[in-house]
């Protein structure tokens, strides 16, 4: 149990017997009337996501979340198959669970699993990954000056937008959270 002076952002609140990650909170002190907590709330399990706010000092139940670091090994079916590096156990994680991840995960990635009660919860990647592009258009003659995009595939099989200078072959650098292309990589 914690209280509402306890959450920060991350932590997993388990309310309703469903599991809630705290993306936002904001401690709020009205001149009049009582204190208050509001909070932006995202279902682990479904992704939705809730206002909710709470009176101030209310006690909240948390959930225990292990993080693991893992290494995707390969796919089966629907599902992702990691290993655990303390174990060396096999753990099988719904595709599902690793949502967009999979579009830069490659064979022996290391990321952090979040597992409750032996269920793995969601995949916390590396802010950014290092992808070759396995396809994408030619640039034309004198589209190195400005800073128009255009659409590739890199080897994970995710599209990305990239400058026009850049061609098929090369090693980039993307940013896991939104996809952006952050530079080349130099080999």
């Amino acid at each position: 149990m914690a209280t509402t002076n306890d959450l920060k952002n991350g932590l997993v609140l388990n309310l309703d017997g469903q599991l809630w990650t705290v993306t936002e909170f904001q401690h709020v002190k009205p001149g009049k009337g009582g204190a208050f907590v509001r909070t932006t709330l995202k279902n682990v399990l479904s992704g939705k996501v809730v206002d909710r706010t709470f009176n101030a000092g209310t006690k909240v139940e948390t959930a225990t979340v292990d993080k693991r670091a893992m290494t995707f090994l390969y796919k089966e079916g629907t599902d992702f198959i990691f290993m655990d590096g303390d174990t060396y156990d096999q753990i099988p994680v719904p595709a599902s669970t690793v949502g967009d991840a999979a579009n830069y995960l490659l064979d022996n990635a290391e990321v952090a699993v979040a597992v409750h009660e032996g269920t793995p919860l969601y995949l916390e990647l590396p802010t950014s990954v290092e992808l070759v592009i396995s396809h994408t258009d030619p640039g034309l003659q004198g589209d190195r000056s400005t800073g128009g995009t255009k659409p590739a595939t890199v080897e994970t099989g995710a599209e990305i937008q990239v400058p026009l200078f850049v061609s098929t072959g090369e090693k980039v650098k993307i940013d896991t959270r939104d996809g952006r292309y952050l530079g080349r990589v130099n080999s």
